[in-house]
């Protein structure tokens, strides 16, 4: 199931970071999307997680996102997989992760993740924006740095998905001028806030239960932006639980409104699921465009 260019590079770079011979004892395929593989890997040294695609397909992808991982776990205030490698072998790229086995949420589990995203978001950013691109999805994501959220957020969010939308003919030219106009609203709509680090793509998919009954984040797509488009995406494919909010507003509180805002940030998310996978989205953005 694993290609042999990607077992031979592990055995090689396991061998080579734990000082003596390791090889792989099993293979177990956890599914895969439309854009990567994923297994888990049991070595004569232990359990890994691993997921690859093809190399010159989405350039970067991998070693951007470990540089995410890393990010958010430099604060320490939840649990991220630790980042063993990510390498190209042969024709393909492969990201090497810490395995995390999974259980049943624990008893405060959303009060938990609440508060450890609230004290993530605490860590500031002197710009909106980051140090490297990274991906959202199957999309690049440009993380050009701007002194101001509306600006980042029109500029490196909206008008690059727009323009893809538009070039594909998934939107229309009607829709783009709304959007223009909407532009000249957002400095009344959006309270101003510092720039905070953000997990980027945070739906319930994108959480693990640990072995402890607690949250694990992965898959991110990093950047310094709005604390409020985290919230907001939680609440794009069904929502988490109330005590998650009540535990991050007792930790860090959002300004006054900020429920009223959640369509304005996910415009971003919405816009992504447009280009990649058209259908309905298109109308769930004309609906929020609709309002202004």
């Amino acid at each position: 199931m694993l290609p042999s260019n990607i077992e031979r590079h592990l055995v090689e770079y396991l061998t080579s970071l734990h000082h003596r011979p390791v090889s792989i004892t099993s293979v177990t395929s956890l599914g895969g999307g439309c854009i990567n593989e994923s297994f888990r890997i049991e070595t004569s040294f232990g359990f890994y997680f691993l997921k690859y695609n093809q190399a010159e397909k989405y350039p970067g992808m991998f070693a951007s996102e470990a540089a995410g991982l890393i990010k958010l776990s430099e604060g320490g205030s939840i649990r991220i997989p630790g980042v063993v490698n990510n390498a190209e072998a042969g024709p393909y790229t492969y990201l090497l992760l810490e395995f995390i086995r999974t259980e049943n949420k624990g008893k405060h589990f959303w009060d938990t993740f609440g508060r450890a995203l609230a004290k993530l978001h605490k860590q500031p950013g002197e710009m909106f924006g980051w140090e490297q691109d990274n991906y959202i999805g199957s999309l690049s994501q440009s993380n050009h740095e701007h002194p101001d959220w509306n600006e980042f957020f029109i500029l490196e969010r909206l008008e690059p998905l727009l323009k893809l939308a538009l070039d594909q003919k998934k939107t229309s030219s009607a829709l783009v001028r709304k959007f223009e106009s909407f532009y000249s609203l957002l400095p009344e709509l959006l309270p101003l806030e510092k720039p905070a680090l953000l997990h980027g793509d945070l739906w319930n998919g994108n959480f693990l239960v640990d072995e402890t009954g607690n949250p694990c984040l992965i898959d991110p797509a990093v950047y310094f932006g709005h604390r409020e488009v985290d919230l907001a995406m939680t609440r794009l494919f069904g929502g988490f639980s109330e005590e998650f909010y009540s535990a991050y507003h007792a930790e860090f509180p959002l300004e006054k409104g900020w429920e009223k805002r959640i369509d304005i940030f996910n415009l971003y998310p919405l816009l992504v699921h447009v280009n990649l996978f058209g259908g309905g989205y298109i109308s769930d953005v004309e609906r929020i465009m609709a309002y202004y």
